[in-house]
């Protein structure tokens, strides 16, 4: 059998991350997605005393789940069956060639009514630059090239954890909008995160300075503040699944309900119309 067409260059990510690392991580967003998988953790009435954590940072991780075995986002994750009763896929989903695999791997390294945590970045992440460099590009060249990594939307994310096999599946989004000086000052802290482009079918071919120019003009005039910074937008997208066990909570069936919702509410009843009255 063929393999499937390659998203993301591996050795090109490994470097940029080295480098980030090496030059000083820009940890802004990492410890955002980290501060929001505590505070789910806080709301579980649960202890975890197996859990593991994958991620390309293990630096960031190590206080904040101590003992956690931490392993990184490679194709086929360093977990055992079974092994953990909490597992943090931690913000680097987005790059995987096969993210349905990645939770399925997660899924059969938990123990049963164990819990799978991820984070990682959805499809309005960095709306502003796509859009800017889209229109400065074909000004430019008359052609687009990929630059910026597609990222999917919440409710394909949240779908995914169904194919998994994992139960209770939640999915919802935290929009955080930062604020640069201008496209050079995002483009160093991308770097910085190790989240510039490392697409395989990328351009090899550097951002031309003319493109440059034109894409901080229409970024400006699409985007700019009163002060004249420029907007970015960061989407992290949480995903929350459980392996399945048989003495877990199950949903009801549709139409089960002993209960009117009005009655529960003590609201009064008023019924809609049809289309034709």
């Amino acid at each position: 059998m063929s393999q499937p067409p390659r998203l993301t260059d591996r050795e090109t990510l490994n470097r940029m991350r080295r480098r980030a690392d090496r030059h000083g991580q820009v940890w802004v967003l990492q410890e955002a997605a980290a501060d929001e998988v505590q505070e789910r953790l806080a709301m579980v009435n649960r202890e975890f005393t197996r859990p593991a954590v994958v991620t390309p940072w293990p630096a960031l991780w190590q206080d904040r789940l101590p003992g956690a075995r931490i392993v990184p986002d490679t194709e086929v994750l360093d977990l055992c069956e079974g092994d953990h009763d909490l597992i943090v896929h931690a913000l680097s989903l987005h790059w995987a060639d096969d993210p349905v695999g990645q939770l399925v791997q997660c899924r059969r390294a938990l123990a049963p009514d164990g819990l799978l945590l991820v984070t990682l970045f959805g499809g309005q992440t960095l709306h502003e630059l796509r859009t800017a460099l889209a229109e400065a590009e074909s000004q430019v060249t008359g052609g687009l090239s990929p630059r910026v990594l597609p990222m999917g939307e919440v409710r394909d994310l949240g779908a995914l954890l169904q194919r998994a096999g994992l139960a209770l599946p939640v999915a919802d989004t935290l929009p955080l909008r930062c604020s640069y000086r201008d496209v050079l000052h995002l483009m160093h802290d991308l770097r910085g995160m190790g989240e510039t482009n490392a697409m395989q079918a990328r351009n090899r071919v550097p951002l031309r300075r003319d493109i440059l120019a034109r894409l901080s003009q229409v970024y400006h005039e699409a985007y700019a503040d009163p002060d004249g910074r420029l907007p970015a937008t960061f989407e992290i997208i949480t995903l929350t699944g459980w392996a399945p066990s048989e003495d877990q909570q199950k949903p009801l069936r549709p139409g089960s309900a002993s209960h009117r919702l009005a009655d529960a509410l003590g609201a009064r009843e008023v019924p809609l119309k049809d289309a034709g009255d």
